[in-house]
């Protein structure tokens, strides 16, 4: 795991501590869950959508399998990163659907879960109908933290910062 990643997870885990979900959640003992750590990078105005509750659902489209598609599952953590900004909040995946593009799946992503992705601008469809796969989310546990500064310089949208091995129980930040 590059530096940044575990100086990220180390510096929330910490601030994270005495949380009563999140504390143990993040902990270095055991807390009954495994699952991988994400980090996503969200712009303005859908950020605070999820901020608010209003946006329940996360989005992420590609033209290449490339995470989060077959990368994320229920129970993993999510970093909500702000766009050239530092990490605001966390959040847990509840459910998770993949689809590859067609159709049929558009008209799915469309009518069953545009108004829980907040899309209200017919610009974003048009923008996203090159794409092959879609990975959505459902967004649970969402809560603000204090700003932590993110040292990540790329372009990616989606990183995925730690996974356990089968034979972990827990959630391991040493880097």
């Amino acid at each position: 795991m590059p530096e940044w990643t575990s100086s990220l997870v180390d510096e929330i885990s910490t601030h994270l501590q005495p949380h009563p979900y999140w504390g143990p959640r993040l902990s270095t003992s055991p807390p009954n869950s495994t699952g991988a750590i994400h980090l996503a990078v969200f712009v303005e105005p859908f950020l605070q959508f999820v901020l608010e509750g209003n946006k329940t659902v996360e989005s992420r489209f590609s033209t290449n399998r490339c995470a989060p598609y077959q990368s994320v599952q229920a129970g993993d953590v999510l970093l909500l990163k702000r766009s050239s900004g530092p990490v605001v909040a966390i959040a847990e995946v509840g459910q998770v659907w993949f689809y590859e593009l067609d159709p049929a799946a558009w008209r799915i992503i469309k009518s069953k879960f545009g108004p829980l992705l907040r899309i209200e601008d017919p610009e974003f469809w048009r923008q996203k109908s090159s794409a092959c796969f879609a990975t959505l989310m459902r967004l649970e546990r969402v809560e603000a933290i204090p700003p932590v500064s993110c040292a990540k310089r790329d372009r990616r949208g989606w990183v995925v910062l730690d996974r356990p091995t089968p034979d972990e129980q827990w959630f391991s930040f040493a880097g």
